[in-house]
């Protein structure tokens, strides 16, 4: 398998004013690493606020003006440039949004997935992907009104697999879904897979992630605290998360993650974490170190100690 995507190191912050003319920098993400290789769906996990939509963002080089980054981007080996995103962007790296209003509702729907093309290849293209995806050809002539919250999932997925991505940048594609829908939007992102796409599947859903990825990426606080294979969670907060699915008993932490800056040296899950010692919090940095199934961000994981 090669290697799509590897984000090393990826730092952002946003210049915001805070009384008069005086400014501050806010540091929202923090030394974020992760891999994605072709064949794979790897998810992306977190809780709101931990940096998943910015990681998303960065990647397809739509940052705001404001906003200051550091780390690298890598696509296929060469450093992602927002340059270079704006030029795969939609050809080669392809993103399936959160919200179904991105369609354009004064438009028709092979219109919007053809990018306006009236080409006989185009035209032919469209059929197939929407016959792909359960989508007959009576879909080409609807406007987004007319089409169920199901069939304009579909028909963005559509859209991503038109241009046969290498990439493809799912945020949180599943919300208002009811368990079978969502588990068949996953089925397409695994069928992408097959196909030889590198998939990064943004969401807060564990139990969805556990379902279809090849790795999980956890976040907290605009950090990676764990990349691994979906039968090794080790970092506490992620087996946090795995004990409060409602099959393993519903069983919540107490606390809230932190916000941006809050904590400033250690371990940022440290006021809540069960198996906290002195040197998490006393630490200026918790290294992300390399395990037998991926990383982790943790000192004491319950499995070696550093």
């Amino acid at each position: 398998m090669q290697d799509i995507l590897r984000v090393e190191g990826l730092s952002l912050s946003f210049t915001q004013y805070t009384t008069g003319l005086h400014q501050r920098e806010l540091t929202v993400l923090h030394d974020l690493s992760l891999t994605v290789s072709s064949g794979q769906v790897v998810a992306v996990v977190g809780a709101s606020g931990s940096g998943k939509s910015l990681l998303a963002h960065a990647i397809l080089g739509l940052l705001p003006y404001n906003s200051h980054m550091s780390g690298r981007i890598l696509y296929a080996g060469q450093p992602l440039t927002p340059k270079r995103a704006q030029a795969l962007r939609g050809q080669e790296i392809v993103l399936v949004p959160q919200g179904t209003t991105c369609l354009d509702p004064l438009m028709q729907v092979g219109a919007q997935i053809r990018r306006g093309s009236r080409t006989a290849e185009a035209v032919q293209k469209c059929r197939e992907a929407l016959k792909r995806y359960g989508l007959g050809q009576e879909t080409e002539q609807m406007y987004p009104f007319e089409l169920s919250g199901g069939m304009a999932r579909r028909v963005l997925i559509a859209t991503a697999a038109m241009e046969r991505p290498r990439l493809v940048v799912a945020d949180e594609p599943t919300p208002g879904l009811d368990a079978r829908s969502a588990k068949r939007m996953l089925g397409h992102f695994r069928e992408l897979a097959e196909a030889g796409a590198a998939v990064l599947f943004i969401t807060h859903d564990l139990e969805l992630a556990l379902t279809v990825a090849d790795q999980i990426v956890v976040l907290y606080a605009g950090e990676t605290i764990e990349q691994t294979t979906p039968d090794r969670l080790r970092h506490p907060y992620t087996r946090a998360l795995w004990q409060a699915l409602p099959q393993n008993g519903f069983h919540t932490l107490p606390g809230t993650q932190p916000y941006p800056g809050e904590i400033t040296q250690g371990c940022q899950f440290a006021p809540r974490c069960p198996i906290c010692r002195a040197d998490c919090r006393k630490r200026a940095h918790i290294p992300y170190r390399q395990t037998d199934t991926g990383h982790i961000r943790c000192l004491y994981d319950g499995e070696d100690e550093t």
